[in-house]
């Protein structure tokens, strides 16, 4: 457990403070935080936030309390993670501030014009003093996909896009710069522990991104991590961080557990004392290592500054019940490290979160879906209700099984697992198989390979319908130049999958061959190869490819909702997450899939000690989003990914580590499905019948 700084967190004395003002229907915990100094300029504050503590509520007391106690909005720098959370935390504000003000408050708190994300506000900050660091303040920014082309553009001129190996894809290499830069890190460690495939090209990347630099000042752009580190590098120079600290008296930041080591340095730079200085958040909840977010921020903060910071905890939740939160803090409590705290609440509940083994993924999708129904039928809406998962390809099957039953969902964290470029490819391949002359699935297929277009795939159709037999007439076609090279390993795919159809050995078939073509198209090929084994695990759960197929098609997902965000507002439909998009939400009843080791942690992160207590926080963030119901869901048998082309298995899977045998007790435990009766389709008629010449004698 971490000790350090001045802890002033108190627990509820009552239930309501006796004070008959603005700050009334705050608790003891958060009054404090709001009163620390009492407007003035205070030594730092670090308020711990526990999950559903009312942690933005706070804030937006703290900033009003500085501005009615006469602090100048203008000298008032609030930093948040979104552009519509500090729109929000202003108009709060000048709310709060009504209060006590009036409509005086409006016109103060328009003042607070420097509230805004770390990003924003360093554009403002750079336009400012761009005499003085010699930039030109017309300066323009590119988005990721800008920044990614002109990278592609220097990549060309280097000669990397001709090495004798393959370079990294333009995408890969923009990241490979942007985590080295937020990481405050040297490029060789980086590539070592996060792009260990591209160790080798470090002499090369350097080049590259040192020529990258000169491109951008060259044509006068920013890209989005120059706006930190141009703004970090402003602040090396002492004079113009003194002098950019004295702009502003106070300083708050949220979210603090995700700010990375850049955000860190500024901030020290800014406020070297820290006084003044006021930052939120929840170690608990950092789960964003992978955009270099560093946990340590959070956890150093109280003993960073001359002045020891005070540290208030805010523990009482507003969201859970009490067995839920009893779980949830026997989780957590496993963590080696952390701010000792235990979430508490006055919501009573009988109900301890349930774990429940099922057999398996198919199993695991039957119960949800089950469980969703039967909630729905006992008025708990399908917007109440969510489903979270480690990574987003891990719904495939519950996607399926939600789409056969019509029950309308959106998903966050990813497009819908059917409706993705590279599981339509995969489609388009076995629909093409199963019948030659379905032209859409042709084309699509067809157009996968380099050098063919829509000319060239017209007239490969045209020589298989001309042909007797389709796969001879892909086999003799002659392919242009540029795909001569991949023809015939598509012609023996196709031909093979026509002559000796082997359900489900025909996907992994089809997927070996698509694999090169997915790695050419896709910057992030391993994450969509997860989703084509994926495929291959609800496949097997199917009788033949022309089944697999038709299922998928009679209720395509696309008659629910093409893509993850929000249907017509009159709709109810199904929450699914993955728990990072899920962090800041809360709902009635909430599902959490995969609550086994190789998921949860997922198999990626089974290395570093780091790695597995990021991934112990965010079963912690999945637990506390839940309300009323929470249900963990193990299955039996897990489709493990990542492994060898061929080795992809179905193994045992044990419950996650994260949940001990000696804390089980804040458990139910349970097996589903409940014994039932075997099902069958019974005895056959003992009748034959020509049905195709009596659908031709129809029309005669």
């Amino acid at each position: 457990m971490l000790h350090g700084g001045m802890n002033l967190a108190v627990r509820d004395s009552t239930a309501a403070a006796p004070a008959k003002d603005y700050l009334s229907r705050l608790n003891d915990g958060q009054r404090l935080a709001v009163e620390h100094g009492d407007g003035g300029v205070a030594s730092p504050l670090l308020i711990i936030a526990g999950a559903g503590s009312g942690k933005t509520n706070t804030l937006a007391h703290r900033v009003a309390h500085l501005i009615v106690k006469g602090a100048d909005p203008r000298r008032i720098l609030l930093m948040t993670f979104s552009r519509r959370a500090a729109g929000e935390m202003s108009k709060r504000v000048e709310r709060i501030a009504a209060e006590v003000m009036g409509d005086r408050a409006k016109a103060l708190t328009e003042g607070l014009t420097w509230a805004g994300t770390f990003h924003s506000v360093g554009a403002r900050l750079l336009r400012d003093y761009a005499l003085e660091i010699g930039l030109d303040a017309a300066f323009t920014i590119h988005d990721r996909e800008d920044s990614a082309d002109l990278m592609n553009l220097v990549r060309h001129d280097l000669g990397l896009s001709k090495t004798e190996s393959r370079f990294p894809a333009k995408g890969t290499c923009l990241s490979i710069y942007s985590r080295t830069v937020n990481g405050q890190a040297e490029l060789e460690p980086v590539l070592g522990k996060y792009f260990p495939w591209c160790a080798g090209w470090a002499v090369e990347l350097k080049q590259l991104f040192a020529a990258y630099v000169d491109a951008k000042q060259a044509q006068n752009v920013l890209d989005y991590d120059d706006l930190l580190l141009w703004w970090a590098q402003m602040c090396a120079e002492p004079a113009i961080a003194e002098h950019l600290g004295s702009r502003f008296d106070h300083v708050l930041v949220d979210e603090y557990q995700d700010t990375n080591r850049l955000q860190a340095a500024i901030l020290t730079a800014m406020k070297p004392d820290g006084r003044g200085l006021t930052v939120v958040g929840d170690d608990a909840q950092s789960i964003y290592s992978f955009r270099a977010a560093e946990v340590r921020n959070i956890l150093d903060f109280p003993n960073l500054f001359p002045e020891p910071a005070g540290v208030v905890t805010l523990d009482r939740n507003y969201r859970s019940t009490d067995a839920i939160l009893s779980a949830a803090n026997a989780v957590i409590g496993e963590a080696p490290e952390r701010f000792a705290k235990t979430l508490w609440t006055d919501r009573r509940s009988a109900e301890k979160p349930a774990i429940v083994t099922v057999r398996d993924e198919a199993g695991q999708a039957t119960f949800v879906c089950d469980k969703i129904l039967e909630a729905r039928e006992e008025g708990i809406a399908l917007k109440s209700q969510a489903v979270l998962f480690r990574a987003a390809h891990h719904s495939g099957p519950l996607e399926v099984e939600l789409t056969r039953r019509n029950i309308p969902f959106v998903k966050f964290g990813g497009l819908k697992f059917l409706d993705s470029a590279h599981v339509k490819d995969m489609l388009a391949v076995l629909r093409f198989a199963e019948n030659p002359r379905d032209r859409v699935a042709g084309f699509r297929v067809l157009q996968l390979m380099p050098g063919i277009g829509p000319s060239a795939a017209a007239n490969a159709m045209e020589a298989m319908e001309r042909a007797l037999d389709p796969a001879l007439g892909l086999q003799f076609f002659r392919p242009p130049a540029r795909a001569e090279t991949d023809w015939p390993d598509f012609a023996a795919l196709f031909s093979g999958l026509r002559q000796k159809p082997a359900w489900p050995a025909d996907l992994e078939r089809a997927r070996l061959w698509y694999e090169p073509h997915l790695e050419r198209t896709h910057e992030d090929a391993a994450v969509r190869r997860a989703d084509l084994l994926q495929l291959e695990q609800i496949a097997a759960g199917y009788p033949s490819r022309e089944r697999f197929l038709t299922d998928l098609t009679l209720d395509p997902p696309d008659a629910v909702s093409d893509e993850a965000g929000p249907p017509h507002l009159d709709d109810d439909y199904l929450i699914l997450s993955t728990i990072h998009s899920a962090k800041g939400q809360e709902w009635t009843k909430v599902f959490v899939l995969n609550a086994v080791d190789g998921c949860i942690p997922i198999d990626l992160a089974v290395g570093e000690k780091e790695e597995i207590e990021e991934e112990r926080r965010l079963l912690y963030v999945a637990m506390t989003r839940a309300k009323d119901s929470l249900s963990l869901v193990a299955p039996q048998r897990f489709f493990v990914h990542g492994q060898a082309a061929r080795g992809d298995r179905h193994v045992y899977a044990a419950r996650t580590r994260f949940i001990p045998d000696h804390i089980l007790g804040q458990f139910t435990r349970s097996a589903w499905p409940p014994p039932s009766a075997a099902q069958g389709r019974g005895p056959q008629p003992d009748v034959r019948v020509d049905l195709k010449a009596k659908m031709r004698g129809i029309w005669r």
